[in-house]
């Protein structure tokens, strides 16, 4: 299994944004590239050919499924492994999550301490 170094972040919520680049970068060591919208994640992804794309559920205009779809629809990011992050983490709905084609579903709120390690984690699964 290859390392994981770059990661696509697509999350809306700036705060959130920020908390999570600092753990991944500072804590875990990973290249983030930090996307506000799904749009933005689909004309960028494919340049900067990250490794894992982490990906809030709920965002405004394309929300996490939407975007997850029209990445897959590029040749660069049609197998990368996905995470989705969401408040929604009720059973089924992390089953319908995973049926998308998520590797794992991290929860929000989330401990920025340990997201690395939940990433990492969830790389170890691809």
């Amino acid at each position: 299994m290859s390392q994981l170094h770059k990661i696509l972040y697509v999350e809306d919520e700036v705060d959130i944004q920020a908390i999570a680049q600092i753990a991944l970068e500072d804590i875990g060591g990973f290249s983030v590239l930090v996307c506000s919208t799904g749009a933005e994640a689909i004309k960028t992804a494919p340049d900067f050919k990250p490794d894992l794309i982490l990906l809030d559920v709920m965002m405004p205009g394309m929300d996490g499924p939407s975007t997850l779809e029209a990445l897959r629809k590029l040749p660069e990011l049609a197998t990368t492994p996905v995470v989705f992050m969401t408040a929604k983490v009720q059973p089924q709905e992390i089953e319908y999550f995973k049926s998308l084609g998520a590797v794992e579903v991290i929860a929000k709120p989330f401990d920025p301490l340990k997201l690395p390690e939940l990433i990492s984690k969830a790389w170890q699964k691809t």
